[in-house]
């Protein structure tokens, strides 16, 4: 046991060292900065930051919050700082100043990561950033939508929010997004799906399953069931009533996942490619190791719920390191962790921006979003062993 943790640690490492070397620098060579370059090889254009990703910047502040809480050394917490400096700076303005509500709680939930550590005090801007996005919930439908002035609400804008409003004390306001996902956007399978668009002549439900809209839901019932029986005065481990409700969707949502999206040897499965894409099955097992380490207590149910998600993790990243491309020492993950991963190269397309989403570059392990989910499963891993 003991060997295992020291394996995922050392793999852990490596992917962190493969993210740092080739994508991380500063910003316009400006002191006291760094940003993730958004694919390697990279163009001219980013090497420049033209394009930058502030959602995917947030999860590399993540995935540095996730090495620096294994071992905190001195050049992590000065990453972490010059990460939060980069983003700031390349911002342009203050951090509330972008239009996506999705882009601003994945940012808000690592600041909020970084302020736990008490290394580092609370970041400024942080708390402004949580009040912008309350702010943003909709009279109508009570949720947020997914852009200012847009009528489609939906699950990666909310799981988010949910998640920050169920850490930050707002259980009113958790309870209200994550009850509304359940009344609206669970398919047959017991998945959620990616939103609901309001038209003039009704809803209409965008039936797309993602793995992080079930990854940020998962977080959101595990933090709101957890924060409720704390309101309550419930200790860890006692069993009781309190935060039920939450606590047996999430046994139900685990046990879709492994039903629906898992091969034959349990390794999560789902097409994702690059672009966006790529850090959408790092969040849902993120969100899944959540689950394993701190799903409140309810007897046999959440026992079999927390074993699954963690088998899930360890044999899905035992899939993305085997598939793994070494260069130099370092690992390049696939963009789908039950297959070799492909050699990233120089020319071809990089993934563009189209509608508020960015598209994979022709082969996806050259977009930083991959490399981070990858980095992402190694933290995971060794947390499981914690």
């Amino acid at each position: 046991m003991h060997n295992a943790k020291e394996q995922w640690d050392h793999r852990a490492d490596l992917s962190e060292q493969a993210v740092v070397d080739r994508h991380l620098s500063s910003l316009w060579r400006i002191p006291g900065t760094s940003l993730g370059v958004i694919a390697w090889p990279p163009t001219t254009r980013d090497k420049l930051f033209v394009r930058w990703h502030y959602w995917w910047q947030a999860h590399l502040l993540d995935n540095m919050v996730d090495a620096a809480t294994r071992r905190p050394t001195k050049a992590r917490l000065n990453r972490i700082r010059r990460q939060i400096r980069g983003i700031k700076v390349r911002n342009l303005s203050k951090l509330t100043a972008n239009h996506y509500y999705d882009d601003k709680a994945w940012l808000a939930l690592a600041l909020g990561r970084v302020a736990d550590m008490q290394k580092l005090g609370d970041p400024r801007g942080r708390t402004e950033l949580i009040d912008n996005i309350y702010d943003g919930v909709d009279s109508l439908t009570g949720v947020l939508p997914w852009r200012t002035n847009e009528t489609f609400y939906n699950t990666p804008t909310n799981g988010p929010a949910a998640i920050i409003a169920a850490r930050n004390g707002n259980l009113e306001l958790a309870e209200t997004l994550v009850d509304w996902t359940f009344d609206h956007l669970i398919n047959d399978d017991g998945l959620v799906m990616d939103g609901m668009r309001m038209r003039m002549h009704g809803p209409e439900i965008v039936t797309a399953i993602h793995p992080y809209c079930q990854g940020v839901m998962l977080g959101a019932l595990v933090e709101l069931a957890n924060a409720q029986r704390r309101a309550a005065g419930v200790q860890p481990g006692e069993v009781s009533d309190v935060g039920m409700k939450h606590i047996t969707r999430a046994h139900g949502l685990v046990q879709a996942i492994a039903d629906t999206r898992t091969t034959d040897d349990g390794v999560l499965h789902f097409q994702t490619g690059g672009g966006d894409g790529g850090l959408f099955n790092g969040i849902l097992v993120r969100y899944l190791t959540v689950v394993a380490n701190a799903l409140a207590s309810s007897g046999h149910q959440s026992d079999q719920a927390r074993a699954q998600a963690r088998q899930m993790v360890l044999q899905t990243a035992e899939s993305a390191w085997r598939y793994r491309l070494e260069i130099d020492g370092l690992p390049v993950f696939g963009a789908d962790w039950t297959k070799d991963a492909v050699m990233p190269q120089s020319g071809g397309l990089v993934g563009s921006t189209i509608a508020g989403a960015v598209s994979s570059s022709d082969i996806a392990e050259r977009d930083m979003s991959v490399q981070l989910s990858g980095w992402m499963l190694m933290e995971a891993a060794v947390r499981l062993w914690d």
